[in-house]
């Protein structure tokens, strides 16, 4: 019986390059010029820890980095800012999680919408995960399509498409 999993999977390598690029961008930008900025990516807690100037920079460095997100295909829904805390330096920091995995309230609405369609599929949340099995491919596709339209808190993936 043919099965796909939906997911929300990050990217860990393309986020690294993007916090490179906005890293990399602030340096030359003239707005930035003699304003200390630090970011940086914790992969193991999945964080995003950014030093600078003041608000107004940091809201710049954040849609930098969104930007960039975008560019490189991770889409900038998993990324949750916490709030901006002044620092003993006179600066600002921020972090921002990065969110992996479908929250369960919304898997149940994922779930809840694909028996609504009345299609022939059913579908299982496992984990953090809603696989979907159906007997036909084309089914399979037809829900994929309607999730794609459908707009979650959290970035859909489908993976581990199986044909049996």
């Amino acid at each position: 019986m043919p099965s796909v999993d939906v997911v929300n999977k990050v990217d860990m390598q393309a986020l690294d390059n993007a916090v490179n690029n906005v890293l990399r961008e602030v340096v030359n930008r003239y707005d930035f010029k003699n304003v200390k900025t630090e970011i940086s990516l914790n992969k193991k807690d999945k964080l995003i820890h950014i030093v600078t100037g003041d608000e107004l920079k940091m809201k710049a460095v954040i849609e930098l980095l969104k930007g960039h997100c975008v560019r490189l295909k991770v889409e900038p829904k998993c990324l949750a800012p916490q709030k901006i805390e002044p620092t003993s330096h006179g600066t600002v920091k921020i972090d921002i999680q990065i969110n992996e995995g479908i929250p369960i309230d919304t898997c149940k609405k994922i779930v809840k919408f694909i028996k609504s369609t009345n299609s022939k599929v059913q579908s299982a949340i496992q984990d953090e995960q809603v696989r979907v099995s159906g007997k036909k491919i084309d089914d399979l596709q037809e829900i994929m399509q309607l999730l794609r339209e459908q707009d979650y808190d959290v970035p859909l993936q489908f993976v581990n498409m199986k044909r049996d």
